[in-house]
């Protein structure tokens, strides 16, 4: 049973303002002393982020896509837990989806399946009466969803907002703030550089969020959100929590190794370049999670058996993967001494050679470049051969977006394969490297595997086609793979599962 205060703050579609309002209300609540949770519908890593930074704690992601629709509350119940309030961000419109099924994994149904009420931020700077039939509207096409107030964004002047005001008291939906032009400040770092300004805690994005919190506390009525928040039903069902997770996966309760493999996952002190629940499943599979910086640190931490580079990191920051020559040598020997490397997004080109002409770590016989356009989407996919991460046939969706072309596209052995798609990734060793970024929580067993890989004797045999034996008594359940990825024909840059979107209008993609 979950009570805590809760709302989804949402709005008609994107670039109303939604992010830099949930970002300020969940800074004025941490201003005010109240202990809060910031949430992201959808795969985005960056806003969970800031959602995170302004809280004070994790931001977490809740996916339907990507864990499974009957796992998002108790997901957002592990991680609400000893808030006071909770502050669920949307994703694009209340009613749209990355995949056209909004009934699935849109704001609305996230909305629906949390109980949650929604506040829906409006750029109201070109609307006069026409913003009731639009509300009104929202207010009536899902039963199941329960729009409790209007957050008015640029609003043009003292008589604009009492029109609008006007408008929505004769539909009886409630004002909860107003804010006029230029009150919002565009303050929030760029979203090139994704969430690492929270990761290494720059001061930009301290200020920025610190600002949006004023903002918010000066704008809107804090009292009376937070009096819709409260509206929320107690939620039924259990916690999630990843040793459950993990039993419920496997048929039988996590058993910690006597020795607990260090595990080193990408990141900065402000937040991970992954999913908060890769680290606890990870802790709860018997290992010691150590983070490491790839921007930063040059080296692994002491003891390090294997690494996890998530999707979060940005590909903007190549430059500086390829100037950490001493990171990328460490990384390198861990492949050769056959360490687990889990690599997503950007992990696949820095274990190349080259990065648009730039040295990369070198473990992988391929080149990658940056594209014109971003390549975005749901992924269903299938592993064709056994690794660390997942057994062959295994399937899960994933998320995947990028710019960067990688040839060849695949190895010998592919990290996936997916319907009407070419396979894409490599499987050489004990690295998985795929431009496709995973939830764990959706497949808690890879957190499993990847311990137990750890765990494997260094020096595993390096010959070309050698595969690795591995005894089930020792390590149940891993079934390693040291096939090395040849250079294969290169594929076509992009395939019919695959939909490009232009960087100047991004539109839904399918998946």
């Amino acid at each position: 049973m979950t009570t805590q205060s809760r709302l989804v703050v949402s709005a008609p579609s994107s670039g109303h303002g939604k992010t830099a309002i949930a970002v300020g209300l969940l800074a004025a609540c941490a201003a005010r002393g109240v202990p809060a949770a910031g949430f992201k519908v959808g795969p985005d890593h960056t806003d969970a982020a800031y959602l995170g930074l302004a809280a004070g704690r994790p931001g977490r992601n809740l996916d339907p896509r990507l864990v499974g629709a009957q796992r998002i509350a108790p997901l957002f119940a592990h991680g609400a837990a000893g808030s006071q309030v909770a502050v669920i961000e949307g994703a694009m419109g209340l009613f749209d989806s990355l995949t056209g099924q909004p009934e699935i994994d849109g704001t609305a149904a996230v909305a629906a399946a949390l109980r949650a009420p929604v506040l829906l931020v409006v750029d109201v700077a070109a609307m006069g009466h026409s913003l009731a039939a639009l509300v009104h509207g929202f207010r009536m096409f899902d039963e199941m969803v329960h729009l409790g107030g209007v957050v008015l964004n640029r609003v043009a002047s003292p008589r604009h907002e009492e029109l609008l005001r006007t408008a929505l008291d004769d539909i009886g939906m409630p004002v909860l703030g107003a804010l006029r032009r230029g009150d919002l400040p565009a303050v929030l770092p760029a979203r090139a550089q994704g969430p690492v300004p929270v990761a290494h805690r720059t001061v930009e994005a301290v200020r920025a969020v610190r600002r949006l919190g004023e903002t918010v506390a000066e704008s809107l009525d804090l009292d009376r959100i937070m009096a819709l928040a409260d509206t929320a039903p107690a939620l039924p069902g259990a916690h999630w929590s990843p040793a459950d997770a993990l039993a419920e996966a496997s048929g039988e309760p996590p058993v910690p190794p006597e020795n607990r493999p260090v595990i080193a996952v990408a990141g900065g002190p402000g937040a991970p370049y992954t999913y908060v629940e890769t680290a606890e499943l990870l802790t709860a599979a018997g290992a010691d999670v150590a983070v490491v910086d790839p921007l930063r640190d040059e080296a692994l931490p002491p003891g390090t058996r294997a690494f996890m580079i998530g999707a979060g990191l940005p590909e903007d920051y190549a430059e500086e993967l390829s100037a950490n020559r001493r990171l990328c040598a460490a990384v390198a020997q861990l492949a050769h001494d056959g360490g687990p490397i889990i690599a997503e997004g950007v992990g696949l080109p820095w274990l190349g050679r080259d990065f648009d002409g730039r040295p990369m770590c070198g473990i992988l016989d391929i080149s990658a470049t940056t594209g014109p356009q971003t390549v975005a989407g749901y992924r269903e996919a299938t592993a064709p051969a056994p690794s660390a991460l997942a057994p062959a046939g295994a399937r899960i969706t994933g998320y995947k977006q990028h710019r960067a072309i990688v040839a060849p596209r695949a190895g010998q052995v592919p990290a996936w394969t997916w319907s009407g798609g070419h396979p894409e990734g490599f499987v050489w060793r004990q690295v998985h490297a795929s431009q496709l970024g995973l939830h764990w929580a959706g497949a808690p067993e890879i957190a499993r595997r990847v311990v137990a890989a750890a765990l494997l004797p260094a020096g595993l045999p390096a010959a070309p086609g050698t595969p690795v034996s591995v005894s089930p008594a020792v390590v149940p359940g891993v079934a390693a793979v040291a096939v090395p990825a040849q250079p294969a024909s290169p594929a076509p840059t992009t395939d019919p599962g695959e939909v490009t979107l232009s960087l100047s209008a991004v539109s839904p993609t399918q998946p």
